[in-house]
């Protein structure tokens, strides 16, 4: 079964599936790079703890 996609960023509509892809594929380290690459956690920043989270689980 397939995992279902997450909305991670209400603001901007950015899912997981796009925030996990640009990790791996730019080699992001922060919440700010995320949000350069992606836009996600850049409006109001309430999703900036969830982003950091899906950071830690991908780069540990």
């Amino acid at each position: 079964m397939e995992e279902k996609d997450i909305l991670i960023c209400t603001c901007n509509e950015i899912y997981k599936s796009t925030i996990v892809k640009a990790i791996r594929e730019k080699g992001l380290k922060t919440v700010e790079e995320v949000g350069e690459e992606t836009t996600a956690g850049t409006v109001c920043g309430q999703c900036q703890d969830d982003i950091q989270d899906i950071l830690n689980e991908l780069n540990l």
